[in-house]
């Protein structure tokens, strides 16, 4: 479970690692964070006029990123 405190520290203080201007859903990016015990999280949120969307968060596998959580493993 990732708790609202995680996903706020995410998007307050998170890295952006991957941008995805073209979204369907408006422009969005998916932000690295470390949650509780330094845990990896990610967030994937897109800012809109009046409020910044969370679409999801998660934590990642390491079966499809690298060791940084941050470069997807090449398949």
């Amino acid at each position: 479970m990732i708790t609202p405190a995680e996903v706020r520290e995410a998007v307050g203080t998170g890295a952006v690692i991957e941008d995805y201007p073209e979204d369907v859903r408006g422009h969005s990016c998916l932000l690295l964070s470390k949650g509780h015990g330094g845990r990896p999280i990610h967030v994937v949120c897109a800012p809109k006029e009046d409020y910044l969307a969370i679409i999801t968060a998660y934590v990642p596998s390491a079966d499809e990123w690298e060791n940084d959580f941050q470069t997807r493993v090449k398949r």
